[in-house]
């Protein structure tokens, strides 16, 4: 995490990045809600190498490095994505540490204003805000009378993104806070974005599914992958193209039957939920955080130092995870490998929530890997949905094998999707120890 007193500079994203969309629902029972935090997060100490031949991550000190006051050195970023091994940097960019014309990010703050009171409290403040006025509106767009359930849609995803954003906060500056306010708070936060993310994400799993069997049964179905015969090619491809036509359709239906039904119950559950005495009890405490934040007691947790170890802790965590994750040349369809990356999304998040806080805006860098790893989150569920789908008992041939494709289809997206992160994530040092 940059400090407020050291130039900087901010890395445009990427232009292969998709758009961005930081706040992409996650999805259902088997994942951790939005708002659950990565197991064993806090205490651990990120390991002193990336990997085999990286810089060290934990002497964040060094000649040159600028200081707060007081004498703690600032953290250093491995180098950006566009800098060469060889030193030179693409025209246009910028050593790190330095900034063009002596400019700084917008909405940095300074060292003087980084403190729980000046930044960490009026952020949660303004999250708790933004909740209540997000409960308000789902309360009014989901009236028996009112037919706008976009809006009641869009009001429920404004209602998870802020209980996202204090959840997140209150694990990563937990040291800062009541520690045990938090932990009750950031616990039933998570309870509700993930009882709220529920039925959107099977709704947009079943979206997917279905838009990929059309277009797998469809005119334009891709050529089988692997070298073959020309005549053996074709006589294997218009087979599976004719097994695949008959069985996508009775694998759709089977498909919205059993999503269909999940999105049925996550909505009622989620009904249940907000009518439910833990919710009230929820929004009570929100509404709580809205006017005061309980502070860890005594000057300590209170200067900027208090702000500023856990977001490096927070980012040092995000790059070791990057570095983890296995390379690129692996072996496709291991899906023992899908729980890393989760778990870097995870992190990803944290730490962007932690910028926010630290430096009063997000950084832009981060949007493109942020949304590849969404992306891989859906392929992956959307994969586990078709295997799940394929395991129904008394199925016919036909059906188990377009569902097999639509399985190994979605297996590439996640594929796809790595590639992609590995593309946008603008730290070289970490990739280049996997």
């Amino acid at each position: 995490m940059r400090r407020p007193d050291q130039q900087t500079t901010t890395r445009p994203t990427p232009d292969a990045a998709p758009g961005p969309t930081p706040d992409t629902p996650p999805a259902e029972a088997t994942r951790p809600g939005p708002g659950a935090l990565p197991s064993g997060a806090g205490a651990q100490q990120p390991t002193d190498r990336i990997g085999p031949g990286a810089q060290h991550l934990a002497d964040a000190t060094g000649p040159g490095a600028q200081h707060l006051p007081g004498g703690t050195g600032a953290a250093r970023r491995p180098d950006p994505a566009g800098s060469r091994a060889d030193g030179h940097r693409p025209t246009g960019s910028h050593p790190a540490g330095a900034h063009p014309a002596g400019a700084r990010p917008t909405g940095a703050r300074s060292a003087g204003d980084l403190t729980t009171e000046a930044a960490l409290a009026p952020y949660l403040r303004g999250q708790a805000a933004e909740f209540l006025r997000s409960l308000r509106l789902h309360h009014e767009h989901s009236a028996p009378a009112d037919s706008g359930g976009q809006d009641a849609a869009a009001a429920t995803r404004a209602l998870r993104r802020s209980a996202r954003r204090i959840s997140g906060c209150l694990h990563t500056f937990r040291a800062a806070l009541d520690p045990l306010w938090a932990d009750q708070l950031r616990a039933e936060l998570a309870w509700l974005s993930g009882i709220l993310a529920r039925e959107h994400a099977y709704a947009d799993r079943l979206t997917r599914l279905v838009e990929a069997l059309h277009q797998l049964s469809g005119p334009a179905l891709p050529a089988a992958r692997g070298v073959r015969a020309a005549g053996d090619g074709a006589t294997s491809d218009a087979q599976g193209r004719a097994a695949l036509g008959v069985g996508a359709a009775r694998a759709g239906a089977l498909l919205e039957r059993r999503l269909t039904l999940a999105r049925t119950r996550s909505h009622s559950a989620a009904l249940q939920a907000l009518g439910s005495s833990r919710f009230h009890a929820v929004a009570d405490a929100v509404a709580l955080l809205a006017s005061d934040v309980p502070l860890a007691p005594g000057p300590a947790g209170r200067t900027a130092e208090a702000l500023l170890e856990p977001a490096e802790h927070a980012e040092q965590r995000l790059l070791t995870a990057v570095a983890a994750l296995p390379p690129a040349d692996t072996e496709p369809y291991n899906e023992a490998q899908d729980a890393a990356w989760h778990q870097t999304r995870l992190l990803l998040r944290l730490h962007r929530y932690a910028h926010e806080v630290v430096l009063g805006a997000t950084d832009p860098a981060l949007t493109g890997a942020g949304h590849a790893l969404d992306l891989h989150r859906d392929a992956v569920e959307a994969a586990g949905a078709a295997a799940a789908a394929a395991r129904t008992p008394r199925i016919a041939p036909a059906t188990a094998y377009a569902l097999g494709v639509l399985h190994a289809d979605q297996r590439h997206e996640v594929e796809a999707a790595r590639a992609v992160f590995r593309e946008t994530w603008p730290y070289t040092v970490a990739l280049s120890a996997s």
